[in-house]
């Protein structure tokens, strides 16, 4: 077994987020799925940012996002995605760095730009967002760095990126390289309509490959084609060794060595922008599980950076969670 320098690595698209005000009538004008991620081409993505409101430009990426927060925790972390040599993968590449986080994915010098994902932020704090995967989908088997993979506690996979079928066989062989080195897989679903295009893969992929399977309420239902909530986490216990379930302002389920937790959301007082919330609570949590502490106190840990998250713009912690844990008696 290889020695381990990596508490996480993290695969996913590599995404720089467009974020702006929008309201109902602006989505519905442009054709725009409230709540959901939908898959635009260049064309589309030139159109709507053309008539989106003044916006902020941050790095991005779920599984960024959970490598960014569980750095912040103070964990030791690895990030495997593509993007460009242009100017916003420039951007991506100097912010997951200044983080400490291990990125050795070599930019690209040709082929498609740096992908970016325009978020519109509804009033109700919903964020619907639409993505143009650019550079990040030709992310395939040849960009797996199989040390930061061995070397790490948990390799943490994001379900959105399972749109490219060159990544899906990625994902196969990062589960491999893993197990073989006697650690542990995670995986995210990202997203309900994803969840729909995928099911099949997914359940395969689950129940062979998964150890840590985080959902909200609409994906895992969508997963196991039910609409019954109890119904869904009872199969998905039967599958997977640990499994956090997001409810939003209804917190979160744990099931995991037998035993299911429910842990309550944390307090906010002001809900901003819920882009981020799902990517932070599953950085909390795996930051408790690769510091060994009960699904319960995974879960409270989780609860905080997707509070967190959710006060302001941007799907990344501006505070330190490791601070922010540490007041709240969490670490």
């Amino acid at each position: 077994m290889s020695d381990i320098r990596f508490d996480v690595t993290g695969i996913g698209n590599a995404i720089v987020d467009v974020i702006a005000d929008a309201d109902d009538a602006f989505l519905t004008e442009n054709g725009i799925e409230k709540g959901s991620m939908q898959l635009v081409d260049a064309d589309r993505a030139e159109v709507l940012y053309g008539k989106m409101g003044q916006a902020i430009e941050v790095s991005g990426g779920s599984g960024a996002n959970t490598i960014a927060g569980i750095a912040s925790l103070g964990g030791a972390c690895a990030y495997l995605g593509q993007v460009k040599n242009d100017q916003l993968g420039t951007v991506f590449a100097h912010d997951i760095k200044a983080l400490g986080v291990t990125f050795p994915t070599s930019l690209k010098d040709t082929g498609a730009p740096t992908a970016r994902c325009l978020i519109m932020v509804t009033p109700d704090a919903q964020r619907s967002m639409n993505t143009f995967l650019g550079a990040s989908a030709s992310f395939g088997t040849e960009q797996i760095d199989e040390a930061c993979v061995s070397d790490a506690k948990i390799t943490y996979l994001e379900g959105y990126l399972f749109d490219s079928p060159a990544a899906k066989e990625a994902y196969y062989k990062a589960a491999g390289i893993a197990h073989a080195a006697g650690r542990k897989v995670a995986l995210t679903l990202s997203d309900g309509f994803c969840v729909d295009r995928h099911r099949a893969d997914f359940r395969k992929l689950v129940k062979e490959e998964v150890d840590i399977l985080f959902a909200n309420e609409a994906e895992i239902l969508s997963l196991y084609e039910t609409d019954v909530f109890d119904d869904a986490l009872q199969a998905v216990k039967e599958e997977c060794a640990f499994v956090a379930l997001t409810r939003s302002e209804a917190g979160s389920v744990i099931a995991a060595d037998g035993q299911i937790h429910v842990i309550d959301a944390a307090a906010v007082d002001k809900v901003v922008d819920t882009t981020g919330a799902g990517d932070l609570y599953a950085a909390g949590v795996l930051f408790g599980i690769v510091t060994e502490r009960s699904p319960a106190e995974c879960g409270q840990l989780g609860s905080l950076a997707a509070a967190e998250a959710i006060s302001h713009y941007g799907p990344r912690p501006l505070v330190s969670l490791k601070e922010l844990a540490s007041a709240q008696g969490l670490l």
